[in-house]
C-alpha cells in the first residue's frame, strides 16, 4: 500500500491532481468553520458543548462534517446535491423527455447535470430557511435561540448564505471531478464524516469508557470487512454473442458477462429510509403540538427506540428492492441482447431472457437488502445496549467511507497500471 502511495507520488501528472484535491479539500473544511452572520457564537458552543447536534439535523450535520453545529456557511453539506441527483435520477425513469436526455450521450448528460444544480439550488433554499428557523426557535440546537435578536434583514442575509455555500461546495465537488481524483461530491462527503470521527469517539470516551472506544474501534473494522466482501460481491449472468457476417468482416463469436452487485443500489436505500425518518421529527418540531412532539421524540427521533429500529430496518429492505428495479430494466437488456444477436446459455432469448434476469436480481437483491439493515440497524442496537450518545461507525457513514475508499483507490490503481507502476491490489 506504502508503496503504491509512493508510485503514485513519482507520477507527475497524477501528483499534481492528488495536490489540487487536497486544496479543494482544504477549501471545503476551512468553508465548515466560518459562521453564519447573525449568529452568536459564544451561546452557539455554550448549546452544543459536549454532545453531538440534535436529532432533527442530526444526518446532515455528519455530512457537513460538523459544519451545522458551527451553524457554518457550508452548514448544509451535500445534501441538497444528494437530493437532487436522487429525485432526478428517479424522475428520469417517470418523464420521458428526461429518459430521453439519458439516452443522448453527453451532451443530454450535461442538460440533465445543469437540472440537477438547479433543483440542488432549490432544496437548499427550502432547507436554509427551515434551518434559521429551528436555529431561532431553538429546536436545532437544545432550545437555544443561537440568533438572538436578529431582524428579516439579518434572516435573509444568512438563508442567502447558506444556500450561496451549497453552491460553492457543488463547484468545488466539480472541480475535483474533473481534475483531480476520484468523484468529487463522493469525496467531500468521505471527508465530512472522517473529520467528525475524533469528536465523537471522544464523546463516547467520556460517556462510556476506554473499553467502549476499544470495542467500537473492533466493532468497525470487523463491519469494514464485512462491507468491502459484500460490495466486491456479484452475480455474473453469462453472455454468448453469435457470430454475424458484417460486410466482409465476421463479428460476434464472443463470451462475455452481466455483472450483478449484491448490493445493486449502493448506499441509497440507507439514505432514503435515515432522510424518511428525520421527516416526522422535523414536522412535530414545527407543529407546536406538545403530544405529538413527545411520541414522535419517544419512537422515532431516538435511535435506540425499538420502533426507530424496525422501522429503518424495514424501510431499508424496501427501498433496496424498490431502486434496484427503477434502476435495472431487464426487458430493455434483454432486447438489446437480442438485437445484437446475444443470448444466454440455456435461456430463449426476448421474454424469457428478461424473466430469467428478473428472477435473479430479484433474489440476489434478497441478501443484499437484509445486509444493507443490518448493516445501519446494528449501530442503533449497540447504542440502545450501551447507551451511547454518539455511535462514529453509523450505517450510512461506513457504507459511504468503504464505497468512496474503493472506488478512489480503484481510479488511481487504474492510472498506476496505464504507467507499467505496481498498484494497490498487485
Amino acid at each position: 500500500m506504502l508503496r503504491a502511495f509512493a508510485n503514485a507520488a513519482r507520477v507527475p501528472e497524477l501528483r499534481r491532481k492528488m495536490l489540487f484535491t487536497f486544496a479543494m479539500i482544504v477549501a471545503y473544511r476551512v468553508g465548515a468553520w466560518i459562521p453564519v452572520p447573525g449568529v452568536d457564537i459564544d451561546i452557539l458552543r455554550d448549546a452544543t458543548a459536549g454532545a453531538a447536534a440534535a436529532n432533527i439535523v442530526g444526518i446532515i450535520n455528519v455530512f457537513a462534517g460538523g459544519a451545522l453545529q458551527q451553524m457554518a456557511v457550508f452548514a448544509l453539506g451535500v445534501m441538497p446535491y444528494i437530493t437532487a441527483s436522487i429525485v432526478i435520477q428517479l424522475l428520469t425513469v417517470v418523464i420521458p423527455r428526461l429518459e430521453e436526455l439519458s439516452r443522448e450521450g453527453e451532451q443530454g448528460r450535461r442538460r440533465i447535470t445543469q437540472y440537477t444544480r438547479y433543483s440542488a439550488i432549490a432544496l437548499a433554499l427550502i432547507q436554509s430557511s427551515t434551518l434559521v428557523a429551528l436555529a431561532r426557535n431553538g429546536a436545532a440546537f437544545n432550545g437555544v435561540d443561537v440568533m438572538p435578536g436578529a431582524g428579516t434583514a439579518t434572516v435573509i442575509v444568512a438563508v442567502m448564505t447558506l444556500t450561496a455555500g451549497t453552491a460553492v461546495i457543488m463547484w468545488l465537488g466539480e472541480l475535483i471531478t474533473a481534475r483531480g481524483v476520484g468523484n468529487g461530491m463522493s469525496l467531500l462527503i468521505y471527508v465530512s464524516i472522517i473529520s467528525q470521527f475524533p469528536s465523537q469517539l471522544q464523546i463516547v470516551r467520556v460517556s462510556n469508557g476506554w473499553g467502549w472506544v476499544v470495542g467500537v474501534l473492533g466493532m468497525g473494522v470487523l463491519l469494514t470487512v464485512a462491507v468491502v466482501f459484500m460490495e466486491m460481491g456479484q452475480r455474473r449472468i453469462p453472455v454468448q454473442y453469435a457470430r454475424r457476417q458484417v460486410g466482409r468482416r465476421t463479428v460476434g463469436g464472443q463470451s462475455t458477462y452481466i455483472p450483478l452487485k449484491v448490493n445493486q443500489s449502493g448506499v441509497i436505500p440507507v439514505i432514503f429510509a435515515s432522510s424518511l425518518l428525520y421527516l416526522p421529527a422535523l414536522g412535530a418540531s414545527l407543529s407546536g403540538s406538545a403530544s405529538v412532539q413527545q411520541w414522535v421524540d419517544a419512537n422515532l427521533s431516538d435511535a435506540s427506540s425499538p420502533v426507530f429500529i424496525g422501522v429503518f430496518a424495514v424501510l431499508t429492505v424496501f427501498f433496496a428492492y424498490f431502486y434496484a428495479a427503477i434502476t435495472f430494466n431487464p426487458v430493455e437488456i434483454a432486447d438489446n441482447m437480442q438485437r445484437y444477436g446475444g443470448f444466454v446459455p440455456g435461456i430463449r432469448p426476448g421474454r424469457q431472457t428478461a424473466e430469467f434476469l428478473d428472477r435473479v436480481l430479484t433474489r440476489i437483491t434478497l441478501p443484499g437488502s437484509l445486509y444493507l439493515a443490518a448493516v445501519a440497524v446494528l449501530p442503533f442496537v449497540l447504542l440502545a445496549v450501551a447507551n451511547i450518545q454518539a455511535f462514529p461507525l453509523g450505517g450510512v457513514s461506513l457504507l459511504i467511507m468503504v464505497g468512496v475508499a474503493l472506488q478512489t483507490a480503484q481510479q488511481v490503481e487504474s492510472q498506476l497500471l496505464q504507467r507499467n507502476y505496481e498498484g494497490f491490489i498487485g
